[in-house]
C-alpha cells in the first residue's frame, strides 16, 4: 500500500480533487454572507496564502527527495518535538474527516432525504472510503481522474444551462461593507479548504521519478484552476441571487433548482448532489489516507493497512457526537477551524522551514 507510486499529472488530480471535492459546494454561499459582492476577492487572497503553504511544501520535499513530513520532520526537529506537534495535527485530522462527511450527511437530511438518519450517510461514506484506502493510492489516482471529470461535468452543466438567468448588475459594488467583510471571508476560506494544502507534504514523495520534474508546475496548475472554479460558483451564484445567496447554505444547489432549459431539462438539482457526494467521498478518501500514513509513520507502524479500518470508525464516531445541527456546524467551521488548522498546520510548517535554513539534510 505504501510502495505505490503515481505520476506527477496523477498527483495533480488528486490534489485538484482534494482541494475542490465539497469545498465547490460548501464555500459559495457562507463566503457570500460574510464577504457579499467581494466573495472572489476573499478567495484570491486565501489562495494567495494557499500558494505560499505549497511553495513550502515543495520547497521541503525538494530538499528531502523521498521522504514524507513526518520523516523530514524527525530529522529536523527530532523525535520528541515532531510527536509533540503531531498531537494537534493528529487530532485535527481525525475532526477533519468526519466534518467532510458530515457535510454530505448534513445535506442530505436537511435538503434531499429529511426523514433518513444522518448515520446511514455517513457510515456508507467511510466504509467505502476506508475500502478505497486499502487499495492505495494508485487505485485512487486512477479511479478519481475519471470520477473528476464526471463531476466537473455535471457542474459546468449547471452553471451553462443558468447563463440566460445570469444579472451582471448583481456584482455591484464589489465591496458595499468596506474591505473587513472581504479579510473576514479570507480568514473563512483559508481556514477551508486553502490551509488543507498542507496534506499533501505527506504524499509528494509517492510521484515516481521519471516525471518528478513537473510535479512543482502541475500542483501550481492545480490549485490555480481550483481558486478559478471557485470564483467562477461565486460569481455565478452571485448573478442569480444577489445577496440572498448568502442565506444559503448549499448555494449551488439552489441555483439547480431553478434551472429551467425549455421544458426538457427541469430540477436538476440531484445533479449537484451527486457531486457534492463524489467530490466528499473523494476528499474524505484522501485524508483519511495521509492520516493512516502519519500515525504509522510517527509510531513506525510497518502494517499500516491495519489502521485504517479503526480510523474510520473513529471518524463516524466522532461525526455522530460531534455536531449536535447544521447551525452548530457551520460556527465550527467558520470560527473555530481556521484557528485550530491554523495551529496545526501552519505553525509546524513553518517552523521547519526556518530549521531548514540552518540545518543541512543528513546523509
Amino acid at each position: 500500500m505504501d510502495k505505490q507510486t503515481v505520476s506527477a499529472y496523477q498527483m495533480g488530480v488528486l490534489f485538484f480533487v482534494f482541494m475542490t471535492g465539497s469545498s465547490i459546494i460548501n464555500i459559495p454561499g457562507p463566503l457570500i454572507g460574510k464577504a457579499y459582492n467581494g466573495a472572489w476577492l476573499s478567495l484570491l487572497i486565501s489562495g494567495a496564502l494557499g500558494f505560499l503553504i505549497l511553495a513550502g511544501i515543495l520547497y521541503l520535499n525538494k530538499r528531502y527527495p523521498g521522504m514524507t513530513f513526518v520523516e523530514y520532520s524527525r530529522q529536523l526537529m527530532g523525535s520528541a518535538l515532531t510527536a509533540v506537534f503531531s498531537v494537534l495535527t493528529i487530532s485535527f485530522l481525525l475532526q477533519m474527516q468526519s466534518g467532510i462527511v458530515n457535510d454530505v450527511g448534513l445535506f442530505m437530511v436537511s435538503s434531499m432525504l429529511r426523514e433518513t438518519p444522518i448515520y446511514a450517510f455517513n457510515f456508507l461514506i467511510f466504509a467505502v472510503s476506508a475500502v478505497t484506502v486499502c487499495a492505495g493510492l494508485e487505485v485512487m489516482a486512477r479511479m478519481f481522474t475519471l470520477t473528476m471529470i464526471l463531476t466537473a461535468a455535471c457542474i459546468i452543466l449547471v452553471l451553462v444551462i443558468a447563463l440566460p438567468d445570469y444579472d451582471p448588475a448583481q456584482l455591484l459594488p464589489i465591496m458595499p461593507k468596506g474591505i473587513k467583510p472581504v479579510l473576514h471571508g479570507a480568514y473563512f476560506t483559508f481556514g477551508f479548504p486553502y490551509v488543507e494544502v498542507f496534506l499533501f507534504g505527506m504524499l509528494l514523495p509517492f510521484v515516481n521519478k521519471g516525471s518528478a520534474s513537473k510535479l512543482p508546475k502541475t500542483m501550481v496548475v492545480a490549485l490555480g484552476v481550483n481558486i478559478m472554479v471557485l470564483c467562477v460558483s461565486t460569481v455565478c451564484a452571485i448573478m442569480i441571487f444577489g445577496s440572498f445567496a448568502g442565506e444559503m447554505s448549499y448555494v449551488l444547489f439552489s441555483l439547480a433548482r431553478v434551472v429551467e432549459f425549455e421544458d426538457i431539462v427541469q430540477r436538476i438539482e440531484s445533479i449537484i448532489g451527486m457531486s457534492l457526494i463524489l467530490g466528499s467521498y473523494m476528499k474524505t478518501s484522501i485524508t483519511l489516507y495521509v492520516l493512516n500514513l502519519f500515525i504509522s509513520q510517527l509510531f513506525g507502524i510497518t502494517k499500516s493497512r491495519a489502521l485504517v479500518m479503526p480510523l474510520a470508525l473513529i471518524g463516524f464516531l466522532m461525526g455522530l457526537v460531534s455536531v449536535d445541527s447544521a447551525t452548530d456546524w457551520g460556527r465550527v467551521v467558520m470560527a473555530v477551524h481556521p484557528v485550530w488548522s491554523f495551529t496545526a498546520f501552519v505553525l509546524p510548517l513553518v517552523l521547519l522551514l526556518i530549521i531548514s535554513m540552518f540545518k543541512k539534510p543528513s546523509v
